[in-house]
């Protein structure tokens, strides 16, 4: 788990990273005017002309379309003619791209966090006291694709020229000087082929472990999967795509870790409500072969649907991939860690790591794998990123250290294959067990006393004349008092012991025992 949640978790954080890094990115490429002055706004303007120093094919080009730097009106020309002749914009009102375009980058912003939180908000709709359960559960279902769909619309209705999704319009390599075979060698030397091996060796690593990672997260027993998992099989079909993916110049694949996730996440089963409050209890995963093959048939065909996809804005997929690097992020116990550093003991939840291990360990283990992870992320995302296969590798030494300082029992609690769910549960059950066992021979000890009285006992003075002094003292108002305040300081120190009193049953069915019932009786 220390290995797997760290890897996990860095995937899901790179997700985040890269879409508000694209969003930041739309900011450059799009700015906002600062600093206006309200009365110079009749001044500012944004024109074409023509470059200082044109080179040959620019000028050639000018030639076929009857265009000079001298009396070609550039002051005329829209933005698209202007760049069409390589021409550049002059003036107060242009950005390093182009004139500026209002409220792109501000729209982009509100389409990129609606996204987010609509989607958010969609996934959630099952639990909700609208519509009924199947359109709450269809709803739940397609979140993201309804939000989608709901975001194309509203963008399309407002108007702002947000940027889109740029798809190609025929079915060929992108690049127009290469085929679509690529030749191993190319114009590399024959040693090459020999140099290659070494970062082959840590693109073997990487590969190796981003497949075999997923992999066991999702075959995870929580998931509660019934059918058998291919590890070898998987990495096999995974490496001959990869021989045929570079020999035809496509990028590498291999199971994406968030994507993996969120498609186990949509395909979980639950148990309905029976009564209002009542929390759905996992059941397990619609396991098929159905929604994986109509992902990848419709993916093909999104050649054939550019007219349809080039309505999407950017900014709605960026929000798509925040909302799925941060959906992965639930069930991943280091999350759940790190939120109790600021956290008192008393509102910290029913964790079962926290019932055997001490809290200042718990501390320790979560900042030794939050320290590797920020580590992995940092050479990650600069030019040490060539090391990263062997920093992956490391986490596995490291963990191993730690048994060096946490007991098996405590590491055990913390970083096990077993699921905290069922870790947890498996304790409170072997608790309810030992509380039955021992209110079964706490039964079985104890003692019911059935007493008979003989009717002697019963009777009473046949002469008035006797008198009886402890009779008639306990006759008396102040012994009664005093006897009942004994009585009672007795029976308060009974009912705040744990052990039980015997039972005492009086039979008085007899006739004798009818005859003097009035009798005075010391029982």
């Amino acid at each position: 788990r220390f290995t797997e949640e760290a890897f996990a978790a860095l995937i899901c954080i790179i997700f985040i990273y890269e879409a508000l890094a694209k969003l930041v990115h739309l900011g450059e490429a799009y700015p906002f005017n600062m600093h206006d002055e309200l009365d110079n706004l009749t001044f500012y303007m944004c024109q074409c002309s023509p470059p200082a120093n044109a080179s040959d094919e620019v000028q050639e080009f000018w030639r076929s379309r009857n265009v000079t730097a001298e009396n070609g009106e550039w002051e005329l020309l829209s933005v698209k003619e202007c760049l069409d002749l390589n021409g550049k914009f002059v003036g107060s009102a242009c950005s390093h791209h182009g004139p500026y375009v209002p409220d792109v980058l501000f729209w982009s912003i509100i389409l990129f966090f609606t996204t987010f939180f609509l989607s958010s908000f969609l996934k959630k709709f099952k639990t909700k006291r609208y519509f009924p359960t199947k359109v709450r559960s269809a709803i739940s279902d397609f979140a993201v694709f309804l939000t989608i769909m709901i975001m194309v619309l509203l963008d399309y209705v407002v108007g702002v020229p947000s940027p889109k999704l740029h798809v190609p319009d025929r079915f060929e390599p992108t690049s127009k000087h290469r085929g679509w075979l690529i030749s191993p060698l190319g114009p590399n030397p024959w040693w090459t082929l020999l140099a290659a091996a070494i970062p082959a060796l840590l693109c073997t690593i990487l590969i190796f472990m981003d497949q075999q990672i997923t992999a066991i997260i999702i075959n995870r027993k929580e998931n509660k999967l019934k059918k058998g998992c291919g590890y070898h099989l998987d990495l096999l079909v995974v490496a001959v795509m990869l021989g045929v993916c570079s020999i035809m110049g496509l990028p590498w694949f291999v199971a994406a870790t968030v994507l993996s996730i969120s498609h186990v996440n949509s395909l979980k089963v639950e148990s309905g409500c029976a009564a209002p409050g009542e929390q759905p209890r996992f059941l397990g995963i619609r396991e098929q072969r159905v929604t994986g093959f109509m992902i990848f048939i419709l993916m093909g065909c999104s050649v054939f649907m550019t007219s349809a996809l080039k309505f999407i804005p950017m900014p709605v997929l960026y929000g798509v991939f925040l909302y799925m690097g941060v959906s992965s992020l639930k069930g991943i116990q280091l999350f759940d860690r790190i939120k109790l550093f600021g956290m008192p003991s008393k509102h910290q939840p029913d964790l079962i790591y926290l019932r055997y291990v001490p809290l200042w360990k718990v501390h320790i283990f979560t900042v030794v794998q939050l320290s590797c992870l920020i580590l992995l992320l940092v050479i990650k995302l600069t030019s040490a990123a060539v090391i990263f296969p062997m920093m992956v590798l490391a986490l596995v030494f490291v963990r191993k250290l730690l048994d060096f300082c946490y007991s098996k029992r405590e590491l055990s609690w913390l970083d096990d294959l077993i699921p905290e769910s069922k870790k947890k549960r498996d304790d409170d059950k072997k608790k309810k067990e030992e509380d039955a066992q021992r209110m079964m021979e706490e039964a079985e000890e104890e003692e019911h006393y059935e007493r008979e009285f003989p009717n002697k006992a019963l009777k009473g003075r046949s002469d008035p004349s006797e008198v009886n002094i402890s009779d008639e003292m306990a006759k008396s108002g102040i012994w009664k008092s005093v006897s009942k305040y004994s009585e009672g300081n007795k029976v308060l120190k009974h009912c705040k012991s744990l052990e039980k009193l015997p039972c005492v049953r009086i039979n008085m069915g007899g006739e004798d025992s009818r005859r003097f019932i009035d009798a005075e009786t010391a029982l």
